[in-house]
């Protein structure tokens, strides 16, 4: 499962297993905290070994790959971007990720600010002069790309690590 050797993702939704049966007495839900931690200290060993660039590259790519498994596994309304935008509100609310809002949109052209207020992955945090949620960026790129088959453009333009209090993104097509 994770010991082969591969030049192209193998996760698959499946990997996530039982969660009911595997943890009857706990449940689905833990502390953001433990969520931080797991994700800073492989992010801080990323870029101890690999260096910032190719950390985002990494952080980038496997939000975009969770993106993805998401708008397949978890997304409904699938239909129209509107029913989508809908869907990935009350989802990321119900889930506890994030309260996502579309800020400004251009469906004709396909690009969007969207903003996320007490986002997971940074809502919080001590400033520290950084935009951080490149994971967040991939993860809307991914789930715009299994809406649309169509890549794109996915930028944190502001975030709590910067002083702000929501991750605003802006989203243009490639």
């Amino acid at each position: 499962m994770f010991k082969e050797e591969r030049d192209e993702s193998q996760f698959k939704w499946s990997m996530l297993g039982d969660i009911e049966k595997g943890r009857p007495n706990l449940g689905p839900v833990c502390q953001v905290a433990v969520y931080r931690l797991m994700q800073y200290t492989i992010r801080d060993i990323l870029i101890r070994d690999f260096g910032v660039e190719e950390a985002d590259r990494i952080f980038f790519e496997a939000g975009k790959k969770a993106g993805e498994e998401f708008y397949e596994n978890i997304l409904t309304e699938k239909n129209d971007l509107k029913g989508l935008f809908a869907d990935l509100q009350r989802t990321l609310k119900e889930l506890g990720i994030g309260i996502f809002r579309v800020e400004s949109a251009d469906f004709e052209r396909g690009s969007f600010v969207i903003t996320v207020a007490e986002d997971l992955d940074c809502s919080g945090i001590p400033i520290c002069s950084e935009n951080i949620c490149i994971y967040d960026e991939g993860f809307i790129a991914g789930l715009l790309f299994a809406y649309s088959g169509k890549d794109f453009t996915v930028k944190e333009v502001d975030c709590w690590g910067t002083g702000e209090r929501v991750c605003r993104f802006k989203v243009d097509p490639k």
